[in-house]
């Protein structure tokens, strides 16, 4: 905060005629120093006409411009720090172990074709969601990344947390994002139909995440269907935590159940490694300890 100038006491002129030049010589400052506003963000503060006439007319009002501060730099993500990033068991609850073919997940019952039916009136829609099915299965929730990208994946029981870290092009993140949100209205439930002939019914809600990063979106989607010719559901609860052109993606659950309290913490603990590695700091190794 800028300190407060010293007031100096006014002394009380002796003569009108002294008053009357004192008046005169703010009038022609008021004149010559108005730049017309022209200008933008801290040069504009600094060149300010509205400030430079002020300490010229009276040193009671001057004051030194503020200055906005300057947004914390981060560093270009790359192979190394977006594996740095990464979670490990230790920032997430219960008995989560980590595995080594995370990458290779897929789940059968993601495997489908919408049922255009469902939407006879906004074709648009069904693309939407067929995209949004397809992009589950593939594990590429955010498209293809444009810059370094790592992933890692644990399991406990039937269920799995998939976590990726990547670079993308801020535009493309941006509109991802924003399909992302639309999707709990626009796909809020349809059916989709398999290879067999055999029907799902799909249902994805808005679910809440803790206040991280830039900006966020949580999915709550529930796929019931068939497996191994049972009924079954898959429940998945996801998450995407933006930081400047960088992203986080959370997808966890099975047909145990969602894991909503472990995405959550993941997202917590994810944010901070992210932002560490951005700032060129190397994350803790106990996620207890705050830098």
């Amino acid at each position: 905060m800028t300190p407060r100038p010293f007031r100096r006491p006014v002394r009380l002129l002796a003569s009108a005629l002294a008053a009357g030049a004192l008046l005169t010589t703010a009038a022609c400052s008021d004149g010559s120093d108005d730049d017309g506003g022209g200008g933008s963000g801290a040069a504009d503060v600094a060149a300010s006409p509205v400030a430079k006439d002020s300490r010229a007319a009276s040193p009671l009002a001057a004051k030194p411009p503020s200055q906005s501060p300057t947004p914390t730099a981060r560093t270009l993500l790359t192979e190394a720090s977006a594996q740095a990033a990464l979670i490990t068991e230790a920032d997430i609850e219960n008995d989560w172990t980590k595995v080594e073919d995370a990458a290779s997940w897929r789940d059968s019952l993601l495997v489908g074709k919408v049922d255009v039916a469902d939407f006879l009136t906004a074709k648009a829609e069904a693309a939407d969601c067929q995209k949004l099915l397809d992009a589950l299965y593939t594990e590429d929730l955010l498209g293809k990344p444009s810059g370094a990208s790592a992933l890692t994946g644990f399991e406990q029981d039937d269920s799995r947390l998939l976590y990726q870290v990547a670079a993308y092009d801020r535009a493309a993140l941006d509109d991802s994002l924003a399909r992302l949100k639309s999707l709990p209205v626009t796909c809020d439930q349809f059916t989709t139909i398999d290879s067999t002939g055999g029907k799902q019914t799909i249902q994805v809600t808005e679910a809440s995440l803790p206040d991280e990063g830039d900006a966020r979106q949580g999915l709550h989607v529930t796929v019931r269907g068939t497996a191994a010719g049972a009924p079954a559901t898959l429940t998945l609860d996801i998450a995407v935590v933006r930081l400047g052109t960088d992203a986080i993606i959370v997808t966890a659950g099975g047909l145990d159940g969602g894991e909503a309290d472990s995405v959550e913490q993941a997202v917590r603990q994810g944010t901070q490694r992210l932002e560490d590695v951005q700032a060129g700091r190397t994350p803790a190794a106990d996620p207890t300890v705050v830098d």
